[in-house]
């Protein structure tokens, strides 16, 4: 009896540092407690291409990469409610176990055992993905109001985790807030934070080509503190007292530790960008913290909470997300994508199958 072939489908899988690959790979199974989702779009992280140039332990290759990830459901598994073939989704992709202390409280992006998409699970850089049953039991799948554009829905995740940042920081209307770095993720947060009310947008950037690309989204002071005085100006447009907020998102040593000098007295900064393993130590006064009385967070990951205000901002049309997909190409071109993000030309490159 002839065997029928297996479907196939073309996804981007990760094999192992600088070796990631576009290939046919088998068509994803949909269990009764699952669903599978047709893949329009899914943006490239920075932490894809970190995979790529030098490893992730998380990542166990063969797998499929990307978590930035939208699409229509094409199959609802036997025993999924609440969800319906057509619809679009994208997730909270970091799942959560539920049971954890973490969990109970709320906290599902600092679950102890996490699982993201992409890494545990074969992930959105495909033409078809499905989506396990412990997302959807977590409530980790989001609907998308079916007028967003698929490019813009795919920035959903990485909006979600500066709408995190910016809950952490309590940022209200009228508060001055400084981002210290003006790569995607920096933009990003200095957007939301104007979402958020803040009446004065500070962006700092030691890349002049970073900073001319900023110049677009129309920020209050952009500055390179290679050949400016940061903390003079972060003054001079405070009134001598410093900023109500400064979000580092610039993965580097130095801008963490000079944050500490640039917020007001019961001010807040936010340590958003990750430093690399075995280079993560800062050298910091802690007297400004001491007598400030500052407050200094982290901000990592999105919940599903997030990400649903992310759609929400997304849809409503005031967030800038058609500047932020700088790039639009093709599964294939994904080293191409890789050389974009690496040179800084772009912003966020966005996968289409």
């Amino acid at each position: 009896m002839e065997v029928p072939p297996v479907a196939t489908i073309k996804a981007v899988v990760y094999h192992g540092p600088l070796d990631v690959r576009c290939e046919q790979v088998p068509m994803p199974v949909c269990g009764a407690d699952e669903i599978r989702v047709k893949v329009d779009a899914c943006a490239v992280c920075g932490s894809d291409w970190k995979a790529y140039k030098s490893g992730n332990p998380r990542m166990k290759p063969p797998i499929t990469i990307g978590h930035e990830f939208t699409g229509l459901i094409e199959t609802v598994g036997a025993n999924v409610r609440g969800f319906s073939v057509g619809e679009r989704v994208v997730m909270a992709t970091s799942i959560s176990c539920g049971e954890c202390l973490y969990c109970r409280r709320g906290w599902r992006n600092l679950c102890t055992d996490l699982r993201p998409m992409g890494f545990h699970y074969n992930g959105g850089m495909a033409e078809f993905v499905t989506i396990p049953a412990r997302g959807l039991q977590q409530g980790h799948v989001v609907k998308v109001p079916a007028g967003v554009k698929a490019i813009h829905a795919a920035l959903a995740e990485p909006v979600s985790c500066c709408v995190n940042s910016a809950e952490n920081c309590g940022i209200a209307k009228g508060n001055v807030v400084a981002v210290l770095g003006a790569g995607p993720m920096g933009i990003l947060n200095a957007c939301v934070a104007r979402e958020c009310g803040a009446a004065k947008i500070i962006l700092s950037e030691v890349n002049p080509a970073r900073l001319k690309q900023a110049e677009a989204f129309g920020f209050d002071r952009l500055v390179n503190p290679v050949s400016e005085d940061l903390a003079k100006i972060i003054k001079d447009e405070t009134g001598g007292y410093g900023a109500d907020v400064v979000i580092v998102a610039a993965p580097a040593a130095q801008p963490q530790e000079q944050a500490m000098t640039l917020v007001r007295k019961r001010g807040t900064v936010c340590l958003f960008a990750s430093l690399p393993a075995g280079k993560s130590m800062l050298n910091v006064d802690s007297r400004p913290i001491h007598y400030g009385e500052l407050r200094v967070i982290g901000s990592s990951d999105s919940t599903d909470a997030h990400v649903r205000r992310a759609v929400e901002l997304i849809a409503g049309g005031s967030l800038p997300v058609e500047k932020i997909a700088s790039h639009v190409l093709k599964l294939d071109d994904i080293r191409r994508a890789f050389a974009l993000m690496e040179s800084g030309e772009a912003l966020r490159v966005v996968l289409t199958p």
